[in-house]
């Protein structure tokens, strides 16, 4: 990761749900829709099968930001595998909290059809880590 850092110095891990969030990535793509190239994205069958322990060796690798997205609670291709996200996501938000790191994990939910929803939210973490990654520079 940290040697093909981009030009604004900002990266991003996702972890998408091949069922939702996965596919409407890829129709952002199709609509020529934009958002930051320092995303990287990483395709799992399920939210839920994103272990915890991913999010904390993508951390430890260099990203200055990870997110797990997933279904609407709902509508789950694995029925409740989005329940057991949002769980274990707090638990790991909570941990990440204790060392001052909250702000670079985030969870959220993005069907196929919400491509223009994908990218708002991958562009708003990118932004506000950016934002955050200057101040820290600055100071």
């Amino acid at each position: 990761m940290g040697e093909a850092k981009k030009k604004d110095g900002v990266e991003i891990v996702g972890f998408a749900c091949s069922f939702c969030t996965f596919k409407a990535s890829e129709m952002a793509g199709s609509l020529r829709m934009k958002y930051p190239e320092g995303v990287k994205l990483v395709q799992v069958p399920c939210s839920s099968r994103v272990d915890p322990a991913f999010v904390i060796k993508a951390i430890f690798e260099g990203a200055d930001g990870v997110f797990v997205a997933g279904c609407h609670p709902g509508d789950c291709h694995f029925i409740k595998g989005n329940y057991y996200t949002r769980r274990k996501i707090a638990a790991l938000k909570e941990m990440f909290d204790a060392f001052s790191m909250k702000e670079k994990l985030r969870l959220f939910w993005v069907s196929a059809a919400e491509a223009r929803r994908f990218v708002e939210k991958v562009t708003d973490m990118h932004n506000e880590l950016k934002e955050r990654k200057n101040e820290r520079e600055k100071a």
